[in-house]
């Protein structure tokens, strides 16, 4: 092999690797709104995003949990997350989506209001949760931070675990 085809490799390689290394500094996350606050959790644990339909109600389950449905021949149970976070009830309009998130074995639909973006942050901007949560027990991950917003990132084993 020629020094110059060798030379054009290693300069490949060179690029590769910095592309790799570029992509682990970056937070991959999904942007979703829920009153008048915006969260995100991590791409890579969402199933699917789907407009809402019929689901059916369950007994003796907390207000926020709507119900269960089925996707697939899988029975999911469906979450408000307006109701799980203390908002008040809101009539489902054409921007209502129910993202399904997934854990290993572990999955949820979850009702939002509006879905926004497939958002990147690099990891230097994003922080810890504010002082005010409560440590471990908090479904806050952290906080990532843009030009022009703060955006909440959720932890999804605190979502997705089950307190009904």
């Amino acid at each position: 092999m020629s020094d110059k085809l060798k030379e054009i490799i290693n300069k490949q390689v060179e690029k590769n690797d910095n592309i790799v290394d570029q992509l682990d500094d970056v937070v991959q996350l999904v942007g979703f709104v829920i009153g008048d606050e915006e969260y995100a959790v991590p791409i890579l644990s969402i199933q699917e995003i789907i407009k809402p339909f019929p689901w059916t109600r369950v007994p003796q389950v907390p207000k926020y949990v709507l119900g269960v449905f089925n996707l697939r021949g899988s029975v999911i149970p469906l979450i408000d997350l307006r109701l799980k976070f203390g908002l008040p009830p809101k009539r489902q309009s054409d921007d209502t989506r129910f993202i399904v998130i997934r854990d290993g074995d572990d999955v949820a639909g979850f009702v939002i209001d509006r879905l926004t973006m497939a958002i990147r942050i690099k990891k230097e901007n994003v922080g810890p949760p504010p002082d005010t949560v409560n440590g471990d027990d908090t479904i806050i991950d952290g906080v990532g931070k843009q030009e022009d917003k703060i955006i909440t990132i959720l932890k999804v084993k605190k979502l997705l675990q089950r307190d009904f």
